[in-house]
């Protein structure tokens, strides 16, 4: 099983790389984003966008109701992950 987890860029750390800054519910890493950005493409249109991100990489671009959406059920998963181990939400 695979997950993706939404995050917004903020910035780009190394468009030669094909690295940015982003952010998941306030902890910001950095990620690839080179499945994104076609060969000489320009990687700073990605700045703000909401992108699906798997083990580091920025697998495609999500709105933001989409992001809000995903973001809102794995809040949901986590606040009935601690429920079961007997902790508050």
């Amino acid at each position: 099983m695979c997950l993706g987890i939404p995050a917004r860029i903020v910035a780009i750390v190394d468009a030669d790389a094909g690295l940015a800054l982003a952010d998941t519910a306030g902890v910001r890493r950095q990620i690839n984003i080179g499945l994104l950005v076609a060969e000489g493409g320009d990687s700073s249109a990605l700045v703000e966008q909401w992108v699906l991100l798997h083990v580091g990489f920025a697998m495609t671009v999500i709105d933001q109701a989409e992001a809000s959406r995903s973001l809102a059920l794995l809040a949901q998963i986590d606040s009935l992950a601690q429920m079961e181990e007997g902790g508050e939400p």
